[in-house]
């Protein structure tokens, strides 16, 4: 079992992954500790890999994991688009990444935590 306990049961830690998951496919990047980063890293690269797959049950495994939240409102006169996160992964995210085979995010550390001096880094997808 190689994986990270981040102090939490597993039902808290699967819950934390998938929020931190999601905010990263919707907002491109994330401010979070060293080891929640590290693990965050390997389910989103599932993620990609499975919006790279495109088929139906890809489609159905992420939107068993990714939350359900709107992404992106776009406005086209009077018509209003709203995008879902799943919608993003397979329509926005996912194609970025068609010629990539993996190491879809990159980890860059930054200042230490006031209060218990925990590594801050942030984790952003790659261009």
């Amino acid at each position: 079992m190689s994986y990270r306990k981040l102090g939490r049961t597993s039902s808290q830690r699967r819950a934390m992954l998938r929020d931190l998951t999601t905010d990263l496919l919707v907002n491109g990047r994330i401010t979070t500790t060293e080891a929640r980063a590290k693990e965050v890293r390997k389910t989103a690269d599932k993620m990609i890999t499975l919006g790279k797959r495109g088929d139906l049950n890809a489609r159905r495994k992420a939107a068993t994991f990714v939350r359900n939240e709107i992404a992106d409102v776009t406005e086209d006169g009077e018509d209003v688009k709203v995008q879902s996160t799943l919608q993003k992964l397979f329509d926005d995210v996912a194609p970025r990444f068609a010629d990539r085979n993996g190491g879809y995010t990159r980890i860059y550390k930054t200042v230490q935590r006031r209060g218990d001096a925990a590594q801050m880094v942030i984790l952003e997808l790659v261009d």
